[in-house]
């Protein structure tokens, strides 16, 4: 007699010879499942932050009742560390404590309190998706919107950007953007924030902070630099613009993230082909909120005003023989190690939609790029005259 294989204490199970009509629901469930999972954790980040918010409400109005000096603060938290830490164990460290008041301190002007006001008794807001695919339980701030959109772990990320403008855009950017803590981390150290800045007016600067990127022209998706260092390419060793290429295929999700919002990547070395002539695109992506496509080339030494003409021309073959009418015109992006405005200003129209920009394998020097960027508002104000603009 034939032995069955023992596969020891593990079920075999067998996919289904039929589909049954099943998939459909099975795809519908699966959402279900999901959703209500991103939910609770949704509600445990939420409800953390919440806690955390109160607790130092409550330090900063024990602290107004005490004595003036300043060391009553500091043997206040220790007290309270020791205490706290011995009922519920780690988390309410001295300088987490400092974190959660200091937390209270820079959030509380959202909801219009003062230090000594109550937390306001009203209900928790819900919003619930029309395929109960979210829930976000926070308390209203003064205008009517989540307080609280966060984790714990991203506030106190945040906390350590003292721009109140730059915060608020780190802080939009994370929520729309579903980044992870660590995608916060990456985008913060990658100055993001300056980077953008430097391809807006004054006004668009301030808008950043105050709704973050917002993509309706081709210059919104633009940066100045981009930063590449996830790709692992050292600087001093020699590479070809194929080693380059194919370090951004391999590392794909993280240079979709330095692209920005929308980015859908088609493909590798596109090939077009006309008057028996073949032509090879590095990098060919779509943008779904702009609704057209975008053409990268990839260049290691500096930019020549051959290499605009011949970006031009793939621009011009999609918009004739790719694009559809509704779709809107192709931009083109030459990344390369050096540029020269004035070459690419003499060689272009001025409403081309074609741009250059520089790409470093190193994260920036923060106080380099904000330096910068104070000379360029100085500059703009300059130009334009003080108070000229909003």
């Amino acid at each position: 007699m034939k032995k069955t294989p023992d596969h020891g204490s593990r079920r075999q199970l067998s996919p289904p010879k039929e589909d049954n009509g099943l998939a459909p629901l099975v795809t519908e469930l699966r959402g279900l499942i999901h959703s209500a999972r991103h939910a609770v954790a949704t509600k445990v980040n939420t409800l953390q932050v919440r806690t955390n918010f109160e607790i130092g409400r409550r330090i900063v109005e024990q602290e107004q009742k005490g004595a003036e000096r300043a060391e009553y603060g500091k043997e206040l938290l220790k007290e309270l560390s020791v205490r706290l830490s011995a009922e519920f164990g780690n988390g309410f460290s001295p300088t987490n404590l400092r974190l959660i008041r200091q937390f209270f301190l820079e959030y509380r002007e959202r909801i219009g309190q003062t230090p000594t006001d109550h937390f306001p008794a009203t209900p928790i807001c819900q919003t619930v998706s029309d395929k109960f695919g979210t829930i976000v339980q926070t308390p209203p701030g003064k205008s009517g919107k989540p307080l609280f959109t966060l984790s714990w772990s991203h506030y106190v990320l945040l906390l350590t950007i003292k721009n109140l403008e730059e915060r608020s855009f780190y802080e939009i950017e994370a929520f729309q953007s579903d980044w992870s803590f660590r995608e916060l981390k990456r985008q913060v150290g990658s100055c993001l924030y300056e980077r953008l800045a430097f391809s807006k007016d004054k006004e668009g600067v301030r808008q950043l902070a105050g709704e973050g990127q917002i993509i309706v022209t081709a210059a919104d998706i633009l940066k100045e630099p981009y930063v590449l260092e996830f790709l692992g390419l050292d600087e001093k060793s020699g590479y070809s613009e194929s080693d380059l290429e194919s370090a951004i295929i391999d590392r794909l999700e993280q240079f979709l993230l330095e692209l920005g919002k929308g980015f859908l990547f088609e493909a590798r070395q596109k090939r077009f082909t006309f008057d028996e002539d073949h032509f090879f695109v590095d990098l060919v992506f779509y943008n779904r909120l702009l609704r057209c496509y975008v053409l990268i080339d990839l260049k290691l030494e500096k930019l020549s005003h051959q290499d605009l003409g011949q970006m031009q021309m793939y621009v011009n073959y999609f918009d004739r023989y790719v694009k559809t009418p509704e779709e809107n015109p192709t931009i083109g992006i030459l990344l390369c190690k050096r540029k020269k405005d004035a070459i690419v200003e003499l060689t272009l129209p001025a409403d081309a939609n074609i741009h250059a920009r520089e790409y470093s394998l190193y994260l920036p020097s923060k106080e380099l790029l904000q330096q910068k960027l104070v000379e360029w508002v100085r500059e703009e104000e300059v130009a334009y005259g003080a108070g000229s603009r909003p």
